[in-house]
This record gives structure tokens, C-alpha cells and sequence, in this order.
């Protein structure tokens, strides 16, 4: 039994004790306010009463993380290099030799004291995350490659104790919560464990980020320098798992905990105690908290399935997410990196939001804590559209159909369709105010002035439920004179007040 798990064991006895020794009938949990009935086990049956999107998760649309480690330090590939070092042959393992020397001489390890972060300031960047138009927000806690970005006492790999010497996750928080945005906390550490130990001379063991090699430090015999490399036992790796959801849960409550892919290697009874220990403590704070997976790694109904760079294809009635990220090459920092455009960033999100979808949106800080302004520029682009549009996004829920267009959108990598489909001013979306009296089109581009046929919204298609009252250009205020016909429906788009990324128009209904 972990620390943690003890100490609530102890103090829901003592409260069932305190009960007794003041008349009480030790077995009346109804004592309990918010009832018995709604204290979560371990199984299916309760873990699924849990609302998975609560409303505010609905309505906040937009968050955004950060990919920020270890593995920034050699900046170069991915923030798979400790995964691809250890591949003899691999790219990376080539560039490790020639640049840091042989692994028995330089290890991952190596890389710790030379991530200093000392430019990191989580009060900037939380001001920076905000303008974007960011509800929540927070860091990769720890990636497949087993070092903590928060203070720990479960992990020695931690950025307070090592690296930085700072609580990363903890200033991050505070910053945030100052400014009402919410907090998410990633993992991806399921995939840490050692599983070639059994078939050593197979490297490629996808399911385990460090190959164990009897030469290398991913055979260490230290305790301390074990954990980091995942060389443990499986049965106190999972619970060494769950130990330090566990630690981050009490330490930071955050509202958010995402799951990366691999979470299925981890046995059902560990998921389970998961998401048991997660509501409960919610639970006694009265915090509506939210699950997040891929593939079908927890339950669909306690939890918000997340596509990764990708969209759903159609308006779904369960709420989901994308995690998706600014870069082009790879999720953290590498040297030479490229970025996308805000005008393509904004019109996919406008397309995930218009399908009930959430945007999980990622940027890639240095080593050194810096976020470079290629970047900064792209969410500044981002919150000046969203300082007059923002109300056709946030806080709004599908129309009866997302849209039209002549975009193509290709397959996925993981699902759904992807995410940096290039749409253009052809294209429309739709959101609608949870009232039902606003509803939004977007033009995902700038479209010509003039008379514009909009035939799906005729009389006879899909039009709005109660009669327009008016239409004007969002932002601007721009009035668009419209005229609805059996079979048709035509705008006439005026020639200012427009939006080179996206043009909306307002229709205010009866």
C-alpha cells in the first residue's frame, strides 16, 4: 500500500470511528452529505456513474501543454531520442555516438544536470497561454522516459531534486490558477518498464522505452538510477505507477488527468484503483475532474476518448478531444524545428469544435525554459482572432450538422481524419450558442463580398430552429442583409469587417 492510500484508508476509519464514539451508528454512512452510494470502488459498474465531460470541459475548448524534459537537452529528432538511442542502427543512436560518446560512457542519465530551465518562468507563460484563449492548461508530468516534472518524494527523477531544482508542475499550477485557467497534468509513463528482459537481444520491444543491454546504464544494478530506466520488477512498477498519479493528485488536484497510448499495458486492476482514488479525492473537494485516453484504454463512459492529431470525421454525442501540436516534426523542441500557421491551427479547431470536440493544443520550450517566439507569434495570432470571436468557440455546442465544404480531409494516423486539413473560405462551420438563440457560420477563410448562396440552410434543409432575427459579421458588427427562399438561402457579404483567418457570421435568433 502506497503512502498516500494509507493515510485515506486511516482517515476514513478514523471518521467511521468518530461517528461511533458520538452516538453514531458506525455502519449509517448516510451521515456522509453526498452519500454512499456515490463513493467510488474499484470496478466498472461504479467507476462508470462518474460524468465524463462535465460542463465546464464542454465549454472550455481549448487547452494547451507542453512537451518539456530531459529529452529537450540533445534537441534533436524527437522526444523519442531516449527511446531511439538505444535502437543500435537508428538515426539517433548514430547521432548519441558521435556527438556524447558510447552509452556505457554517456548515458541518458547524463543529460539531467544539463536541463536547467533557468529561463523558465511559469508566470509568463501563463499569461501567454491565456491570451491564446487556453481554459486549461499544464506540463507533460512525465513522459515515457521516467523523469517527473514535479516534486517528488515516489520518483528520485525529479525536476525539484534534479535538472532544474524546481517543482515545475507546482509553479506552473499556482500561475495558472491565478488567472481562473484550469489544470491538466499528461502521462505517458506506462511504456517506461523494461519488457525485453526476457528476449534481451531484441531491442525493439515497442512496448518499453529502454532496452535492457548488459553494457549499459539500462542495466544498472542502483536502485536509485533503476527507476529512471524502468529496470524494475513488473508488480512494483505498477505500483510504482500508480504511486505517482497518486502523489500528483494530492500535491496539485488537477483538474485533467490525460492518459498517452500504453496505458493498456498496464493491468485493469491498476486503471481501476486509478480512477477510484482520482473521483474520491475529487470527490471530497467538489471538483468535477475529467479522464482523458486513447484507443480504449478506459472505460468510454468515465472517461473522454482523445484522438491524437486528428479529428472525428462527423458531430458525435460524446464530447471527445484531439491533442495536437504546433510543430511539424516532432512534439518537443528539436534544432531546426518548423511550425504551423495560425490560420491553419485555428481552422482545424474551429472543425473539432463544431464536432463536439476539445483541442489539446502543444508547444515545445527549450532546455533552458524558453519558448521560441516562432511560436509565441503563432498564439498571439491565435488570441487576436479569438479577442473577437472567441464567443463563437468557447462555451458553444454542435449545430445539427458541423458544416460543408470542399476541403478533403485525409485518414488519420490515428483515427478519425486529420489534423491539418487545408481549408479555405469554401468551407463552413457551425456552433451554436447552449441557448440555441445564437447561431455561428464560419467561413474558414476570408470569403469575397457580395451576394453568397448558402442552399443547405434553405426553407426546406437545414435551417436555423427559430426564425432569424438578424445577421451580422462577428467582430466587427458589419450587418449581412439575408434573404431565405424554399430552396435557397443567400447572404450578401459585406466588404469590410471581414477575417483572414476566419469569418464569422452571427445569427441572432427569435
Amino acid at each position: 500500500m502506497t503512502t498516500y492510500r494509507f493515510f485515506r484508508t486511516l482517515s476514513v476509519c478514523l471518521f467511521i470511528f468518530s461517528l461511533a464514539g458520538c452516538g453514531g451508528d458506525a455502519g449509517n454512512v448516510a451521515a456522509d452529505p453526498k452519500g454512499e452510494d456515490q463513493i467510488y470502488t474499484p470496478d466498472h459498474e461504479s467507476l462508470v456513474k462518474h460524468e465524463a465531460a462535465p460542463e465546464w470541459f464542454q465549454d472550455a475548448k481549448l487547452g494547451i501543454y507542453f512537451h518539456w524534459g530531459v529529452y529537450t537537452v540533445p534537441a534533436f529528432d524527437s522526444e523519442w531520442y531516449p527511446y531511439w538511442m538505444h535502437q543500435k542502427g537508428s538515426p539517433v543512436h548514430k547521432h548519441h555516438l558521435e556527438k556524447y560518446g558510447d552509452i556505457t560512457e554517456f548515458g541518458y542519465h547524463d543529460f539531467v544536470p544539463m536541463f536547467t530551465a533557468e529561463k523558465f518562468d511559469a508566470e509568463k507563460w501563463a499569461d501567454m497561454f491565456a491570451y491564446a484563449g487556453a481554459k486549461f492548461s499544464g506540463p507533460v508530468a512525465q513522459h515515457h522516459d521516467g523523469f517527473a516534472m514535479w516534486d517528488s518524494e515516489v520518483n528520485p527523477w525529479n525536476s525539484m531534486d534534479k535538472g532544474p531544482k524546481r517543482d515545475i508542475t507546482g509553479e506552473m499550477a499556482t500561475a495558472l490558477r491565478k488567472r481562473d485557467i484550469k489544470l491538466i497534468t499528461t502521462f505517458h509513463h506506462a511504456r517506461n518498464l523494461q519488457r525485453n528482459q526476457d528476449d534481451k537481444d531484441n531491442y525493439d520491444t515497442f512496448d518499453s522505452h529502454f532496452a535492457w543491454d548488459e553494457n549499459w546504464p539500462t542495466a544498472t544494478e542502483d536502485p536509485e538510477l533503476r527507476k529512471l530506466y524502468g529496470n524494475i520488477p513488473a508488480d512494483e512498477f505498477h505500483e510504482y505507477w500508480l504511486a505517482q498519479l497518486e502523489e500528483v493528485i494530492e500535491k496539485y488536484n488537477p483538474d485533467i488527468v490525460w492518459f498517452d497510448s500504453w496505458l493498456n499495458v498496464i493491468p485493469w486492476e491498476y486503471r481501476n484503483k486509478f480512477m477510484a482514488y482520482y473521483l474520491n479525492h475529487a470527490r471530497e473537494r467538489d471538483q468535477e475532474v475529467v479522464m482523458v485516453y486513447k484507443q480504449s484504454d478506459l472505460p468510454r463512459d468515465a472517461a473522454v476518448q482523445d484522438i491524437e492529431q486528428g479529428g472525428r470525421e462527423d458531430v458525435t454525442d460524446r464530447p471527445w478531444m484531439t491533442d495536437v501540436t504546433l510543430s511539424n516534426q516532432s512534439w518537443c523542441y528539436v534544432e531546426g524545428q518548423t511550425y504551423k500557421t495560425a490560420d491553419l491551427v485555428v481552422r482545424n479547431m474551429i472543425d473539432v469544435v463544431s464536432k463536439n470536440g476539445v483541442v489539446l493544443l502543444n508547444v515545445s520550450p527549450r532546455a533552458d525554459g524558453s519558448i521560441p517566439e516562432a511560436q509565441q507569434e503563432v498564439l498571439r495570432d491565435i488570441g487576436d482572432w479569438m479577442k473577437d470571436h472567441g464567443e463563437a468557440f468557447f462555451g458553444t455546442r454542435p449545430w445539427d450538422l458541423y458544416g460543408f465544404g470542399t476541403a478533403t480531409a485525409e485518414a488519420g494516423h490515428f483515427g478519425g481524419q486529420s489534423a491539418t486539413v487545408a481549408y479555405t473560405a469554401d468551407d463552413v462551420r457551425f456552433t451554436q450558442s447552449k441557448d440555441h438563440k445564437t447561431l455561428y457560420l464560419h467561413f474558414l477563410g476570408k470569403p469575397e463580398a457580395g451576394r453568397k448562396s448558402l442552399a443547405l440552410m434553405s426553407a426546406h434543409r437545414y435551417t436555423p430552429h427559430t426564425p432569424i432575427k438578424k445577421i451580422t459579421v462577428l467582430g466587427s458588427g458589419e450587418n449581412v442583409p439575408f434573404e431565405m427562399l424554399d430552396h435557397d438561402f443567400f447572404v450578401d457579404i459585406p466588404a469590410k469587417g471581414l477575417n483572414e483567418i476566419a469569418t464569422v457570421l452571427k445569427f441572432e435568433l427569435e
